[in-house]
């Protein structure tokens, strides 16, 4: 049965949790590992409206999903708590593995101590101390098994998740972030994060073999984004006015930050990022979200053949140059505005891609 990892193909904030909510609504996944730590957020759409989520999986959208925090999370305790109250998780519901590491409050100031966020753009949330005390085995570090509050939750999510798998359960690895953001592959270091952010790399988190895998789901933007400040460099960044104009936008449109609640940078489609993405996690399906930022037409759209001819020229170009199928089609932010293509290959569509353009010299999308 699948075992999918969702991962991020650009710096983060591509739609990560929509994905992996998508997947435990629509197909019924049994559980949802998450991956990384309370620096970054992941949106979904519950009870009508949106919510944020640093520590819990999107999956918990689907009542029946079982919740996993993966071997290597870091848990911010107050998050953790939070969240959990919140949505009014039991111990039956959320399981922790007994190795993620626990965020101290001094993490946090030490990292605003180093200057994190003006050198590197940080979001100064302790994530990255935590990642280093651990490399360095510091005997004064804390365990999720450490904590007494947390022994209700806590279990060997590897074999639990094994377990799960042998029983021919459906399961989806939550990654974070993004391939542009990984401390080992992005073309931007120092301007990283703390941690690889590939499949193998969540795959590492959970402690789960490499061939249990069935499907790797890369996710991306038509419009990438980074956090503000001094957080590395945006090859073709705009401003979200721009946005909002070549889009037609009937009103004004930008992003923040889910941690942090600051204004997101924004830049232009840079194929080649996607491409290195691609070939460091071999995606068997791409999610494409954003369509409605290169044409308000396309928003809330629920088939690929509503979307404007540009769009559609846009995707077919994209799949060629990244030799994969889109499958799923962001027309908004919330969860519901989503083209799932699993179920609409027809007859009439084979050979779309033999039919895509050659490579142009720019994207045939406008000013994109």
């Amino acid at each position: 049965m699948p075992v999918v990892i969702v991962v991020g193909g650009q710096y983060g904030g591509e739609g990560k949790g929509k994905m992996t909510a998508h997947l435990c609504r629509r197909y019924g996944f049994d559980a949802a590992v998450r991956c990384g730590g309370p620096n970054s957020g992941h949106t979904i759409t519950l009870d009508g409206r949106q919510v944020v989520l640093r520590q819990i999986p999107a999956g918990v959208v689907n009542p029946g999903t079982a919740l996993f925090l993966a071997a290597g999370c870091l848990v911010d305790l107050e998050v953790l708590f939070a969240e959990i109250a919140r949505l009014n998780l039991s111990p039956e519901r959320l399981r922790i593995d007994h190795h993620a590491v626990v965020i101290e409050k001094a993490f946090v100031q030490e990292e605003r101590g180093k200057g994190l966020n003006d050198r590197i753009g940080s979001t100064c949330t302790g994530t990255g101390v935590a990642v280093a005390r651990r490399a360095l085995r510091s005997g004064d570090l804390r365990l999720a098994r450490d904590v007494p509050e947390l022994a209700p939750y806590l279990t060997t999510v590897s074999e639990d998740i094994m377990a799960r798998h042998s029983r021919g359960e459906k399961i989806v690895i939550e990654g974070t972030q993004g391939f542009g953001l990984s401390v080992y592959h992005s073309p931007y270091y120092p301007y990283a994060t703390s941690r690889d952010t590939t499949a193998s790399g969540f795959l590492s988190e959970a402690g789960l073999s490499p061939l249990v895998v069935s499907d790797v789901l890369m996710v991306i933007r038509t419009f990438p984004i980074r956090v503000g400040g001094n957080s590395g460099p945006l090859p073709g960044e705009i401003d979200w006015e721009t946005v909002r104009q070549e889009s037609g936008y009937p009103y004004g449109i930008s992003e923040l930050t889910t941690v942090t609640q600051r204004l997101r940078r924004v830049g232009r489609f840079d194929v080649e990022i996607v491409k290195k993405a691609a070939l460091a996690n071999l995606p068997t399906r791409v999610a494409l979200m954003g369509v409605d930022y290169l044409n308000y037409r396309n928003k809330g759209a629920s088939n690929f053949g509503q979307l404007a001819l540009e769009t559609q020229r846009f995707i077919f170009w994209l799949q060629r140059e990244i030799g994969g199928e889109i499958g799923f089609i962001g027309t908004g932010p919330a969860d519901d505005e989503l083209i799932d293509r699993l179920g609409e290959w027809k007859s009439d569509q084979k050979g779309a891609l033999d039919r895509a353009p050659e490579r142009p010299e720019r994207i045939p999308v406008p000013r994109v």
